[in-house]
């Protein structure tokens, strides 16, 4: 990874009643630290791609291989607003559920007790984060079908 620092002189619009010829942005010359007040200072990396953004490409890729080889576009549109009407109405569900009296202290409850368990099962012990790996990478490619 590369990284360069600069500390550039301010640009007109970040300096009241001041205008900087361009002459100056040419020199770049030490400055004391009044001068340090009045400039911006920048920082570029250069990074390579990292895995993450060529995970989500693949998935944009396969979401764009599925939607040319569909032969029903229609059913692909419908499919997504039934998957938009379901979060929909799921989410007016949990909040009916949660005006209940009692349930919604019982669900946290056992949610507490189903987050320490996995905590326990997958989270804390190497191998069992590793499985957890796979697991997910398995269910993934199960679902985008590779």
């Amino acid at each position: 990874m590369a990284s360069i620092y600069a500390n550039l002189p301010s640009p007109p619009l970040l300096v009241h009643g001041k205008r900087i010829p361009f002459r100056t942005l040419q020199k770049l010359p030490l400055s004391t630290i009044k001068e340090r007040q009045n400039c911006v200072a920048v920082v570029v990396k250069a990074t390579g791609e990292s895995p993450e953004s060529s995970t989500s490409l693949s998935i944009v890729k396969s979401v764009q291989n599925i939607w040319d080889d569909s032969e029903d576009r229609l059913a692909l549109v419908g499919l997504g607003f039934a998957a938009l009407v379901a979060v929909w109405a799921s989410a007016n569900v949990i909040t009916a559920v949660d005006k209940l009296p009692v349930v919604p202290s019982a669900l946290e409850f056992v949610g507490i007790l189903y987050s320490s368990w996995f905590v326990y099962r997958y989270l804390l012990l190497k191998p069992n984060r590793e499985e957890l790996f796979q697991i997910i990478k398995k269910s993934v490619g199960d679902i985008l079908g590779q």
